[in-house]
């Protein structure tokens, strides 16, 4: 049977540029681009099949940061196919993002410019925001609408005969020291995605534990530094095409900038289990209470 492949956040950035290296290295792959814009995602289809005539493409509206929008799509899926081989969660913001310019300056002359340079370290925060769920805004993109969308989806994802792996889009960006237990929302902080992309690889850490013996795997990739819309969001477009020079030399010390979507798109963690264990639980207590809210089931097996 062919595969079938959906993925998150799948109109621009890395979604798209994975949508395209799928293609060409399976042409007989069945994807499903889950997009917020309806719009883009059409957009991005008509692209895949320009390179691709023969390919099987098909779109459905999620919108992450809404768990209505991802019960909806759950339900939408389900109608649709029978399994799920790949589940690609991807997509993600980093809004209100600024720079620390005086951090930046001061980095570049000590001994951990590079360190600095790949992970950004010290150099980004953000102005979160609160949902219609109630929930901060990145926590619920980047993290738990994923979540959520997992657990709605596991009997077309949980097969011991024939396995199913979930890939979730981490970042460089992903530090212990922004993820707190007692405040996993991070709600009280100014590094919202740097928590919520450590608070991925925790996840994906315990899903593992739970969900490998009923035939589902979970795993993170790191992009790296990508020229996606969620970087220009940082800085405007013509200071990353001035210092673009300076960041591929950048490159032959760190393998963290991978600078297009489509080089990104290729996969290449400081997690404790006993952390990932508790911070697995918050999230299925938080699972109750939003959907007993939502007058929605936990989970559909």
């Amino acid at each position: 049977m062919q595969p079938v492949v959906l993925i998150t956040g799948a109109s621009s950035g890395i979604g798209s540029a994975l949508c395209k290296r799928l293609l060409r290295e399976d042409a007989g792959v069945r994807l499903c681009l889950a997009c917020r814009s309806m719009q883009k995602a059409a957009a991005t289809k008509a692209v895949l099949l320009a390179a691709h005539p023969a390919a099987q493409v098909t779109l459905v509206r999620l919108d992450v940061s809404s768990l209505e929008s991802v019960l909806r799509a759950a339900s939408e899926i389900q109608r649709r196919f029978q399994r799920l081989d790949y589940l690609f969660l991807n997509a993600g913001i980093m809004p209100n993002t600024h720079v620390n310019f005086k951090a930046l300056i001061s980095g570049l002359f000590s001994g951990k410019a590079v360190h600095m340079l790949s992970t950004a370290e010290g150099l980004l925060t953000q102005e979160d925001c609160i949902t219609a769920d109630g929930l901060q805004a990145v926590f619920e993109t980047n993290l738990f609408g994923h979540f959520i969308l997992i657990r709605q989806l596991e009997p077309l994802l949980c097969c011991l005969e024939k396995p199913s792996l979930l890939i979730w889009t981490s970042s460089s960006n992903a530090r212990k020291s922004a993820f707190s237990l007692t405040d996993y929302q991070h709600s009280k902080g100014k590094e919202s995605y740097s928590s919520s992309k450590y608070a991925t690889d925790l996840a994906s850490v315990a899903l593992n534990k739970y969900f490998n013996k009923q035939g589902l795997y979970s795993s993170v990739v790191c992009p790296g530094l990508v020229m996606t819309n969620l970087t220009y969001g940082i800085l405007p477009s013509f200071f990353w095409k001035l210092i673009m020079p300076i960041m591929w030399l950048i490159r032959f010390f760190t393998e963290t900038y991978t600078l297009t979507p489509y080089n990104g798109a290729e996969a290449q963690m400081d997690v404790e289990e006993e952390t990932a264990e508790i911070f697995y639980q918050k999230l299925l207590e938080l699972e109750k209470h939003v959907l007993a809210r939502l007058n929605a089931p936990l989970s559909p097996k």
